[in-house]
């Protein structure tokens, strides 16, 4: 058997579009799987073909995270019981990343718990992209290459060809990425200072820098009521900037996102594919670029016990 046969790539029900992609500039084939669903809502995947002694990819994001996240488990531990050689979790977005410290008394650090979780199933390697806290790595007791979505955002927005460019963080603890974007972009960093009532909605914000005149782009990892990213560019325009775009890695979207997109005075949203837009979603101002290449890159990568930072931007 060539090494080049010894690689599968499989995709759990969520990251389908993703993984076909993926699969395609990897020049592979999507392996088979099938779901057995019990009346009472359980389910069992179970794998159509050999894996025994093959590196296996089994990619999967966790949004909405519950049963993506419980059916990404069952995918490893049935690989692992199938002899896999390697069982590689390809997780474009890592869901529970937001709970990653104890922020208040009495309370579960969620994303240690899943690291123990996919550790336990017997996940040999984790690939992710853009994780809201990098200590996340830390809590993991095998490999995790992390992505930034900087490859694919840096591309477009040179295209865009914007004049007196200002790189903008939507609050003090993305101040770091924004800062890695501001210095490779050449470009000066606002912040925006907010406190918040509680989770999901923010009582006050104050814009730190000069944007009068400036085309400003707001970088960070999740958008979920987009809150925050709305409020940031309507302030941002008051306070004299010529337009405001907003990029972010992952489009979670949920409840009055679109309508507090569409009603604000940000121009364009650019997110990756790392989660799919329902069709209600798929508005004007939204562009989705594809992180398949950079996927299936890594994945090559990895299989080839290649050194994977030459693919880094920032």
């Amino acid at each position: 058997m060539t090494k080049s046969s010894n690689i599968k790539i499989f995709s759990g029900t969520s990251s389908r579009y993703l993984s076909e992609e993926i699969a395609k500039i990897s020049g592979k084939k999507l392996g088979e799987l099938s779901f057995h669903r019990y009346s009472d809502g359980e389910f069992q995947p179970s794998y159509t073909e050999t894996v025994r002694g093959n590196h296996v990819f089994i990619i999967q994001s966790t949004y909405t995270p519950t049963e993506n996240l419980f059916e990404l488990l069952l995918l490893i531990d049935a690989a692992k019981r199938a002899s896999a050689y390697k069982v590689i979790a390809v997780i474009p977005y890592f869901g529970f990343a937001r709970q990653d410290r104890k922020d208040k008394p009495r309370v579960s650090i969620g994303s240690k718990l899943v690291a123990n979780l996919l550790t336990a199933a017997g996940v040999s390697r984790v690939i992710t992209m853009d994780l809201h806290a990098d200590q996340i790595q830390g809590f993991f007791d095998v490999p995790v290459d992390h992505l930034f979505a900087s490859s694919i955002f840096v591309p477009y927005i040179n295209k865009l060809n914007l004049d007196d460019l200002v790189v903008a963080s939507p609050d003090m603890g993305g101040s770091k990425r924004a800062n890695s974007y501001a210095s490779f972009l050449n470009s000066p960093l606002v912040l925006c200072h907010k406190t918040r009532k509680r989770a999901n909605e923010v009582s006050e914000m104050k814009v730190i820098g000069d944007v009068e005149g400036k085309n400003v782009i707001i970088f960070d990892d999740i958008i979920d009521t987009a809150g925050t990213i709305t409020k940031a560019a309507d302030l941002m325009i008051n306070n004299g900037a010529t337009s405001v775009r907003a990029a972010i890695t992952h489009p979670v979207l949920s409840g009055p996102a679109i309508e507090r997109l569409q009603n604000s005075k940000l121009q364009e949203l650019i997110v990756t594919d790392t989660i799919p837009l329902d069709e209600n979603k798929k508005i004007d101002k939204i562009t989705v670029l594809s992180s398949a290449q950079i996927f299936s890159e890594i994945i090559n990568k990895v299989y080839n016990y290649q050194s994977i930072s030459s693919s880094f931007l920032i």
